[in-house]
């Protein structure tokens, strides 16, 4: 191997050559077609356009709002705090084994399934019932 016989390592397509005569296969109407409003120069129209009549978006009806101060919450089971190997469980400890996938706005400790071992709980949120199930079991909660 010789450094001018290297050859590119990703091989790139030629860039179009519109409007360059018959025998290109891309002259006269360069590949648009004729006339239309595509075929004109800065023609085209937008998104959702229906050639005018009225489009989609403003044909259906419009109900409800999305509360931009919602706060979401990544839900976890008592189930889940099971497989956890940690003794002092937190959302980050959580991400780390691979228990969940995304944190979001925090973690919210749900009563689903039992918990069957002594375990440190920090979260944002807990339902009730899986407060008194994690101290039933021996373990502590902690709001944070």
């Amino acid at each position: 191997m010789e450094l001018g016989n290297i050859g590119p390592a990703v091989k790139r397509q030629t860039k179009k050559r519109v409007g360059r005569g018959m025998g290109s296969g891309l002259g006269k109407t360069s590949g648009r077609g004729h006339k239309g409003q595509k075929a004109r120069s800065g023609g085209g129209v937008r998104r959702g356009f229906e050639g005018g009549q009225t489009p989609l978006y403003r044909r259906l009806p419009k109900r409800g709002f999305t509360n931009i101060h919602a706060k979401n919450y990544t839900e976890v089971t008592l189930t889940m705090l099971n497989k956890s190997e940690a003794t002092e469980v937190t959302a980050e400890s959580l991400l780390a084994e691979g228990i969940i996938g995304k944190i979001n706005d925090g973690i919210v400790v749900l009563a689903t399934g039992s918990l069957n071992k002594k375990l440190t709980v920090k979260a944002k949120r807990f339902t009730k019932a899986a407060a008194e199930k994690i101290e039933a079991a021996g373990g502590k909660i902690e709001v944070i």
